[in-house]
């Protein structure tokens, strides 16, 4: 099934603002496919620009509508202000009505008890409207069928299709998020460290050299991923959310450690935030208190999902002067970058935003889990990589489906994922296959799947890690039976008929130590 599609009608370009009487009303019009979109509002209200309901709308400056302090600024273009759509906009979004009232439903079904959040690039330039319902990119950013249990849709459809109220929704949803494992890893019980006694919440530090924390401005993105591991962060569930609101504890702690050498800025996208938020949290790295922190590392999906972040936004020039500066002062600013499919790669936007981001001088890295009905296909991923190497990206890491979520929709067996990465990076070059995976990030650590071997008589997954939470457990191989339906660490058994792997016994200890003994068990990490 494709749902054909116009080609984008010409822009309509507003008056002037020369040509403006102070406080006349103007209609600017943005075409949209054959939808005209049209926006209305005094001339005083230009600089409050954008909207302030911030669901909807987050834009920049329309193009031919400069500020009113004269600046010289370049005008910003209307087709790249951000306009986001969320469940309670499906309906909004033109290119649906080519789906069955089935499908649409499903979809609304799906986006009540998963976030949903999509922009107009991703729509417009992203998605092949041609290939939906099974195109890539569709798949990556609209809820689906079959995302959640078929007991899990059927309750939720039945209260829909009832009438239920808001409040019923509500709880229906809080109830059926509970069973989608949303804080896998033990990342509650194990990760968030303490201070002065008490969990220092919006941080984890999981690794002893890495510490992550959650910016409270950051905790959105500019489109969701239906796969994404991190989902009760836009549920709006505050018992559900990792956020850091009081700074000056993170830089308390992290004085205090000086074996921690790299900090994580993540969510969310912390690129979603204006670039003043932004230097207010990674500026006091640049105190000699901070000397030990010699790797800042930025986790974002805005090189493919908003690409104007980094070119046109109205504070994309500030934000490449910080990441200069930061770079200059003698941090190395690493992006991380997350890519699903070689598509993200192809438009203007992308290849532009790379570069001007890269003039800055940050290294950036690429990763992204391996996914049924997106990339599970050794051709995507060889394509993937190349593209990324020749634009200076480096592959960073393939990693398998976490077990949370939508889970169940996008897992695919360790030994087809083994497959997969083999298949693929034996079609590269050997610059690109820098990509470690397949990984699984499980409780203990990241578990690389290396492959498969015979060993005496036993067929065997090969497995080693490549992050750990005990140091020593690093780079140690050790052997799991092969499973062909399995897909996550808890499927899997020790070969050679061992009871435990070799370090259960120590990661039990740790949870125990942690109050969180239950977790200790291999079905849960």
């Amino acid at each position: 099934m494709g749902c054909p599609i116009h080609s984008r009608p010409p822009k309509t370009v507003p008056p002037n603002q020369s040509e403006i009487a102070g406080g006349q009303v103007i209609e600017l019009c943005l075409t949209q496919h054959s939808r005209l979109l049209l926006y209305t509002f005094k001339l005083p209200e230009i600089c409050a620009w954008p909207p302030r309901d911030e669901e909807l709308y987050q834009m920049t400056s329309p193009v031919g509508i400069g500020n009113q302090s004269g600046s010289s600024e370049a005008p910003r273009d209307p087709f790249h202000a951000y306009h986001a759509y969320t469940e309670r906009h499906l309906d909004d979004i033109p290119q649906l009505a080519c789906l069955p009232e089935h499908h649409r439903f499903a979809m609304r079904t799906i986006a009540n008890v998963l976030p949903f959040r999509v922009n107009r690039y991703v729509i417009e330039e992203l998605i092949d409207w041609n290939r939906v319902p099974d195109d890539p990119i569709f798949q990556l950013t609209f809820p689906q069928p079959g995302m959640l249990a078929p007991g899990q849709f059927e309750l939720m459809a039945n209260l829909l299709k009832s009438g239920g109220t808001r409040d019923e929704i509500k709880a229906l949803a809080t109830k059926l998020r509970l069973e989608l494992n949303p804080h896998p890893g033990g990342q509650l019980q194990l990760n968030v460290p303490l201070l002065d006694g008490h969990k220092l919440q919006g941080v984890q530090h999981k690794y002893s050299e890495t510490v992550l924390f959650f910016p409270s401005q950051g905790q959105t993105c500019h489109a969701y991923c239906t796969f994404c591991f991190r989902w009760a962060q836009f549920v709006g569930d505050p018992s559900l959310l990792f956020l850091l609101r009081e700074q000056n504890s993170l830089y308390r702690y992290l004085a205090a450690h000086k074996e921690v050498t790299d900090v994580l800025i993540t969510g969310g996208d912390p690129m979603i935030m204006k670039t003043r938020h932004l230097i207010r949290h990674l500026e006091p790295f640049l105190d000699p208190s901070f000397e030990h922190i010699r790797n800042i590392r930025i986790g974002t999906k805005s090189l493919a999902f908003w690409p104007y972040r980094f070119t046109s936004d109205d504070d994309a020039d500030d934000l490449l002067r910080f990441i200069e500066r930061l770079i200059k002062a003698g941090k190395n600013v690493c992006i991380i970058a997350h890519y699903n499919h070689w598509r993200e790669l192809e438009t203007t936007a992308a290849i532009e935003a790379i570069r001007r981001l890269q003039s800055a001088g940050p290294i950036i890295r690429s990763q992204g889990p391996l996914l049924a009905h997106i990339n599970d296909d050794p051709n995507v991923w060889a394509q993937l990589w190349s593209k990324q190497v020749s634009l200076n990206i480096v592959p960073y890491y393939m990693f398998v489906e976490r077990d949370t979520g939508a889970r169940r929709y996008f897992e695919v067996p360790l030994a087809r994922a083994c497959e997969i990465y083999r298949n693929a990076i034996n079609q590269v070059s050997g610059l690109a296959r820098h990509a470690r995976g397949p990984s699984m990030s499980a409780g203990p650590g990241k578990v690389e799947i290396q492959g498969t071997a015979e060993i005496a008589g036993e067929k065997v997954f090969v497995l080693r890690f490549i992050q750990a939470r005990n140091p020593e457990w690093v780079q140690r191989p050790f052997f799991a039976h092969f499973d062909y339906t399995a897909t996550w660490l808890n499927d899997l058994k020790p070969a050679f008929h061992q009871e435990k792997f070799f370090f259960e016994n120590e990661y039990e200890a740790m949870c125990q130590s942690a109050g969180a003994a239950r977790l200790h068990k291999i079905a849960t990490i």
